[in-house]
C-alpha cells in the first residue's frame, strides 16, 4: 500500500500503535540504579508500581535523587498503552513535505494544532510538540525493534520558547537500551549528554538486578 492511499491520520495512527508500550498486565518492577553524573556517582534503588508511579530509595543527594526520579517518571509515562482515540482523538491530520530520508510530515490542527510529527517506516521520526508552555523537539535516528512494537536508541531533544523561538537550555543526545525481563522490555541503561555553556555534561543512569515485582524471592 502507498502512502498516497493512506490518510494522514492513518499512516500516523500506524506509526502510533507501532511504539512499544506495555500491557494492562505488567506487574512493576525493582532494579538497582547506578547514577553516574559527570565525575560523581550515586547508587540507589528504583521501584515502578503497577500504576506506573516510580520511587527511589538510596540516594541522598536530593539534586541526584530528583535526576533518577525524573527518568522514571519519562521511562514509565512513554510505556503506558493510550488508544490512539485517547490521545488524539481531538485532532486533524494533514500530509506536510516529505524529506530527502522519505520521511513524510503529518501536520496536526484541532487541539493539538501547531504541532507536527514525522514518520517513515512506520516509526514517528520526528515529534515537534507544544507542552507545558514550551516547544519540544526530539528527532530519532535508530530504534529497536522488539517484535510487539519499536522503541527508539538514539535521539536528541531540544526545547524553545513557542513565542520568541528562543532555545531554552542545550540539545540533549540520548543512548537507551534495553533488556528483556520476563514478558516485558525494560530500559538498562541511559545516556545523555546535555551542551551546557560550551561543554558536555553526561548523565549515565545504568540500571542492573531488574526483576518484576511478585517474582522476587
Amino acid at each position: 500500500m502507498t502512502v498516497a492511499q493512506l490518510t494522514a491520520r492513518e499512516l500516523f495512527q500506524a506509526a502510533y500503535d507501532n511504539r512499544y508500550t506495555w500491557d494492562k498486565a505488567f506487574p512493576g518492577y525493582t532494579a538497582e540504579v547506578t547514577l553516574k553524573w559527570d565525575d560523581r556517582e550515586f547508587q540507589g534503588q528504583v521501584t515502578v508500581k503497577p500504576d506506573l508511579t516510580a520511587e527511589v530509595a538510596g540516594i541522598d543527594d536530593e539534586a541526584a535523587q530528583k535526576l533518577v526520579h525524573g527518568q522514571m517518571w519519562e521511562i514509565a509515562v512513554h510505556r503506558v498503552r493510550r488508544s490512539f482515540e485517547d490521545t488524539h482523538g481531538k485532532n486533524t491530520f494533514s500530509y506536510g513535505e516529505t524529506d530527502e530520508a522519505g520521511a513524510v510530515e503529518i501536520m496536526v490542527g484541532g487541539k493539538a494544532e501547531g504541532d507536527h510529527y514525522k514518520v517513515k517506516n512506520d516509526e514517528v521520526t520526528l515529534v515537534h510538540r507544544h507542552i507545558h508552555g514550551v516547544v519540544v523537539t526530539i528527532n530519532t535516528f535508530s530504534t529497536f525493534d522488539t517484535g510487539a512494537g519499536y522503541l527508539s536508541q538514539t535521539y536528541d531533544s531540544v526545547y524553545h520558547d513557542p513565542k520568541t523561538g528562543e532555545q531554552k537550555g542545550g540539545k540533549s543526545e540520548f543512548e537507551d537500551s534495553y533488556e528483556q525481563v520476563g514478558d516485558y522490555f525494560i530500559l538498562n541503561r541511559r545516556v545523555i549528554r546535555t551542551a551546557v555553556e560550551g561543554k558536555i555534561s553526561t548523565q549515565d543512569f545504568i540500571f542492573s538486578n531488574i526483576t518484576l515485582l511478585g517474582l522476587a524471592g
